[in-house]
This record gives C-alpha cells, structure tokens and sequence, in this order.
C-alpha cells in the first residue's frame, strides 16, 4: 500500500514542480508558501508543532504561536517551489540576490585545503548552504537523509549531485564509510545536526534533552578539524543572507558529548533569530 501511496504522491508533486517551472522562481515561491499554509496543517499536527514551539519560547501568546506556524509552512513550501530552480541559483540566474557574509572564511578554507566540518539547520531554504561552498571550490561532501517517497527521492538525489553537492553521503553505515575515504583526499563535510536521528546521544536543546547525531562531534575528535556553523536567512521572499560562522576549535579535552552540546546551543541561538524559519513540524525531542 505505502508504495501505491508514494506513486500517487509523486505524480501530484511531478504536476506542481512542472507548474512552478513555467510560472517561475517568484511567483512559484509565493505559491508554494500559501500552499503549504493550507495543506501543510493537514500532513502535521498542529498539537506537535505547538508543543515543540513552546520547548523554545515557554512564554510565547496564542496568536504568535498561531503567526509562527503559519509563517513557518509558508517558508516549507517556499523551499519546495525552489528546488526547480536550484540550477538558477547556482548559476545566478534565478533573479534572487544572495549576499554572503563571510566569505573570506570560506576563500581562506580553498586556499589552505584542509577539511572542515560545515553545520547548520533546516532554516530558511538550507539547501543553499551545500551548493555555495562547493560553488566557492571547496571540496565538499554533504550528507543527507534519503525521502522516504523512493519515487521522488530519485529526482532529489539528481537535484542535488547535480547542483547542491555532487558527493551525497547518505546517513548510515555505508555512506560514513565513503565519507572518510573522502576525508582522506581532505575532503570538508556538510550535514544539518537539527534530524532527529535513531543513533546519537541525549543532548541539551532548548533545556531539554535530544536525541542528536554526534557525526561532527566524531569528526572532530579523530581528524582535529574545526566546525564552521553556516546561518541562512530568507529576506524578502526570495532573497537570502547566508552567514559563514568563524570556526570553533575544539581542543582535545573535550569529550563527544560537550561539543555536541555546543553545537546544538549555536543551532538554537540560530534559531532564536529566525524562529519562523525553521521547521517545527518534526518532533525532535521524542
């Protein structure tokens, strides 16, 4: 049955990439905002969003809760109008202004060659972060977490070796595997530390423990490599501020678990300045 499911869901969304394709990055943007204002409510319970909210903001009224969340699916469905145009973005050639704050540490991590770990979260449209630094010649590995739809999941991975990150490491056993065959050629990585995972420790997130990956926190400790935490920020609609974090260097005392823990309490200070921005919807905290 779940397969049937996923083929019906992929012909609807094969007919919306295909709209927004003709319409273009603008109006597409707006359109899948307010569609997602409408459908989002349906797909996630509005309960969980509420809850996860107030783990940050305890204080939080009613009717910002409500604007929040409103908010948040217009920024979701703005994000899935925009990966017809990630190739635009790429490029330059999406109308959208990008501006980089940051970027002579991005040209200094080219020029010196040696790897990095590159964190952020699921704010704004996250997927720009992969593509700007591979685009500013740093070699770079991402990894991801594959859809479950297995129909629509081919066209994202073609997405995005095509124009995000051509070397995708998919989360789990094998894809660590390749990532330290890359990490040998001095490879950087990129991941999201916000999924909730299976495998990671309790860590502290908004004063509450959660479940969260320690891939970084890994890779700090056996390659002594820093993490440079990356901001993007939707301005006007389709226009983004992506800021590049001075990196952090760990020193050799610290255990998996503190700096995992620092980087969650960087994500939430991300988070606390656009909270509109990321998304609510998964319950990171179960």
């Amino acid at each position: 049955m779940k397969i049937i499911k996923y083929f019906f869901q992929f012909i609807f969304i094969i007919i919306f990439f295909s709209l927004f394709k003709i319409l273009g990055l603008k109006f597409s943007s707006a359109l899948g905002g307010k569609i997602f204002e409408i459908v989002g409510p349906f797909f996630r319970s509005k309960k969980l969003i509420h809850s996860n909210i107030k783990k940050a903001f305890p204080d939080i009224n009613l009717k910002k809760l409500n604007q929040m969340t409103k908010l948040m699916w217009n920024n979701y469905g703005r994000v899935f109008a925009e990966y017809m145009f990630i190739k635009d973005f790429r490029s330059d050639k999406s109308g959208s202004t990008i501006k980089i704050e940051g970027q002579e540490i991005l040209d200094k991590i080219k020029t010196e060659g040696k790897p990095v770990v590159f964190v952020s979260g699921h704010l704004s449209n996250f997927e720009l972060m992969a593509m700007h630094i591979e685009k500013s010649g740093i070699k770079l590995s991402a990894i991801y977490r594959p859809l479950n739809n297995i129909f629509l999941n081919r066209i994202m991975e073609r997405i995005r070796k095509k124009y995000i990150c051509k070397n995708q490491i998919k989360k789990g056993v094998g894809g660590m595997k390749k990532l330290i065959s890359l990490k040998k050629n001095n490879y950087s990585t990129a991941l999201m530390i916000d999924q909730r995972v299976t495998q990671g420790i309790a860590s502290n997130f908004f004063n509450q423990k959660a479940l969260t990956t320690t891939v970084p926190a890994q890779l700090v400790k056996k390659y002594k490599i820093p993490v440079v935490p990356i901001f993007i920020e939707r301005i006007n609609d389709i226009n983004f501020n992506i800021v590049v974090k001075k990196p952090i260097n760990f020193d050799d005392k610290k255990s998996i678990g503190d700096i995992t823990d620092k980087l969650n309490y960087v994500l939430e200070q991300m988070i606390i300045y656009k909270p509109e921005q990321w998304i609510w919807s998964h319950n990171r905290w179960k």
